[in-house]
C-alpha cells in the first residue's frame, strides 16, 4: 500500500494523503445536456478526494476542446469521443485512479464498447444516468445550447432532434431534478464505497 500527499507550496508528494490502496473504477455520468452531470461529478470528486482518494474528471467539454478537437457530431464522430475518453479512463482507472466521467455518450452501443474494455482489463465500470427531463434541461440551459437550437442556429442537439438512449440498467440513477447535488454526490459515493472502491 503506497500513499502521497502534495507538500504546500512545492507541488511535490509526500507521505499519507492521497490513497492507492483502492482500486480504481470509471464512473460514466450520462445524460442529457444541462441534466447536471459534471456538477454532480465535480461535488463527487470532491468528497472522494476528502478521503484520500486519486481522482480525475474527464469533463466532455474539456475533452473536446483538446483530445478530441477536430471531431464533429455525426453519429460516426460522437462514436470516436466516446472511445477515445473511454480509452484514457480504462488506462487511468486500472492504474488505482477513480475516473468520473460526465460525457452524454447517446449512444448505448459506444457505452457498451468502453463497458467491455473494463471488463477485460478486469477494471470497474459503473454507469450512472443523470436523468432529468429534457423540459428542465431547456430551462436550465447551461451552454445555451437549447437557446441556439431553438434559434435556428444549431441542430442535433441530443434528446431534441438528435436520439439519446437511456441506459436500461444503470447502476445508479441520479433524477438531478429532484434531488440536491449534495444529496446526488453522496448516494454516488455510497455506490463506490458499497462496491469497494472507495
Amino acid at each position: 500500500m503506497t500513499s502521497q500527499t502534495i507538500t504546500p507550496g512545492t507541488g511535490l508528494a509526500s507521505p499519507a494523503t492521497l490513497c492507492t490502496c483502492w482500486p480504481g473504477a470509471t464512473v460514466w455520468l450520462t445524460g442529457l445536456p444541462s441534466s447536471g452531470k459534471t456538477t454532480v461529478a465535480r461535488a463527487t470528486a470532491e468528497l472522494l478526494r476528502r478521503r484520500g482518494r486519486r481522482v480525475e474528471v474527464l469533463d466532455g467539454d474539456e475533452v473536446r476542446r483538446t483530445l478530441s478537437a477536430g471531431l464533429g457530431y455525426s453519429r460516426e464522430d460522437r462514436n470516436s469521443n466516446v472511445e477515445r475518453i473511454g480509452r484514457v479512463a480504462q488506462v487511468l482507472a486500472r492504474n488505482g485512479v477513480t475516473v468520473l466521467v460526465p460525457v452524454i455518450a447517446p449512444y448505448a452501443a459506444s457505452r457498451d464498447l468502453v463497458r467491455s474494455w473494463h471488463r477485460e482489463s478486469r477494471t470497474e465500470f459503473l454507469e450512472v444516468h443523470v436523468a432529468a427531463p429534457v423540459e428542465v434541461c431547456s430551462e436550465r440551459d447551461v451552454k445555451g445550447l437549447y437557446a441556439r437550437r431553438d434559434a435556428g442556429e444549431i441542430s442535433g442537439l441530443t434528446g431534441v432532434d438528435d436520439p439519446y438512449e437511456e441506459p436500461a440498467a444503470p447502476d445508479l440513477r441520479i433524477d438531478s431534478h429532484t434531488e440536491s447535488v449534495d444529496r446526488s454526490a453522496a448516494r454516488l459515493l455510497a455506490l463506490l464505497v458499497d462496491g469497494g472502491l472507495a
